[in-house]
């Protein structure tokens, strides 16, 4: 039986009487049976019986009996433990990635948005709790997953990303930022979080980065900005080729700093560079730790009495013991 265990385990200190009475038994083994002295022997024919050699086992019968009732005394009992979960406030979290063409840049490997895009998917796999949606942008921005638990949903539009003709190139921070906004806006959730991610310089788009924080501030929304490129050089494609292929070249890496730090500082969160596959790895765990969900978690304990089973062992065995004893072992005691 698996997973037994004794509500009573101190009576298996009365095991202790079971070598007791085997060695008074063995002891006193001569001293039981009634003696007849004979000064000879020879008109009696000797036919020993099995009977005579099978009589220890009433005292073997009757300490197996003692043993299976100590056992019922300790309560023996099997538990099976169910476990009920449920977030009790959980949070939802849209990530505003940068598909510029910018994010082919190779100075993460293969390139920058191949690089996040592993990242975030592993983000997302730790967060079994809480709501994700997903944004994408460039100079325009549109919602490429809405707010959701369903993980394979957000898991598949990742693997999705690519860049492509669909918006316009170019990097808008603002636009960005407001469609995040405005997925969460209408949130009851606990708290609400938006991870922008961009690698460049706010270059297009309508609505201003500082005035969409201040946006994000209103709704209670925290901005974690991740700026992402090594510091230096990096290659960039700059143009196509006839065969379709991306031409690259070594050029300066451009993040406006200044301009991630403050909307950070304005909805109380704070700013990241990511020069590595590394360091981009350790922000999103970094992030991982500072919001986290509660979890209220309730187990039920469902416990099964076994005690009856040894009770009703025992008691066999000593009925047996004691019909034996008083048929066919009679006239040896």
């Amino acid at each position: 039986m698996k997973n037994i265990t004794f509500l009573n385990p101190e009576f298996f200190w009365l095991l202790l009487i079971i070598p007791a009475i085997l060695g008074w038994y063995f002891w006193k083994k001569n001293d039981q049976q009634a003696t007849l002295k004979m000064s000879s022997l020879a008109g009696f024919q000797s036919s020993p019986s099995i009977w005579g050699k099978l009589k220890p086992a009433l005292i073997v019968l009757r300490c197996l009996a003692l043993v299976f009732f100590i056992v019922a005394l300790a309560r023996p009992q099997s538990t099976d433990v169910s476990n009920k979960r449920r977030t009790s406030q959980g949070i939802d979290i849209v990530m505003a990635i940068d598909v510029s063409g910018s994010m082919l840049a190779k100075d993460l490997k293969p390139n920058r948005l191949e690089a996040l895009k592993g990242v975030a998917s592993q983000f997302v796999g730790e967060r079994p709790n809480d709501r994700i949606g997903l944004v994408v942008y460039a100079a325009e921005a549109y919602t490429k997953a809405p707010v959701t638990s369903d993980k394979a949903v957000i898991l598949d539009a990742i693997k999705s990303i690519k860049y492509d003709n669909i918006i316009q190139d170019g990097t808008g921070i603002g636009v960005g930022l407001a469609t995040a906004v405005n997925r969460l806006k209408d949130s009851k959730a606990k708290s609400k979080v938006i991870i922008l991610l961009t690698d460049g310089v706010n270059n297009s788009g309508f609505i201003d980065p500082r005035m969409a924080s201040e946006i994000a501030k209103e709704y209670g929304i925290k901005v974690y900005t991740i700026g992402i490129g090594t510091n230096g050089m990096a290659e960039f494609p700059y143009a196509i080729a006839p065969n379709g292929q991306f031409l690259f070249k070594m050029m300066q890496v451009e993040i406006d700093e200044k301009l991630m730090q403050a909307i950070a500082k304005t909805t109380d969160g704070k700013y990241y560079r990511a020069t590595s596959n590394k360091s981009l790895e350790k922000i999103y765990d970094e992030i991982n730790q500072l919001e986290t969900s509660e979890i209220e978690e309730q187990r039920f304990y469902n416990y099964d009495e076994k005690f009856r089973t040894f009770a009703l062992i025992g008691l066999l065995i000593f009925i047996l013991e004691l019909i034996l004893r008083k048929t066919i072992f009679r006239s040896f005691i």
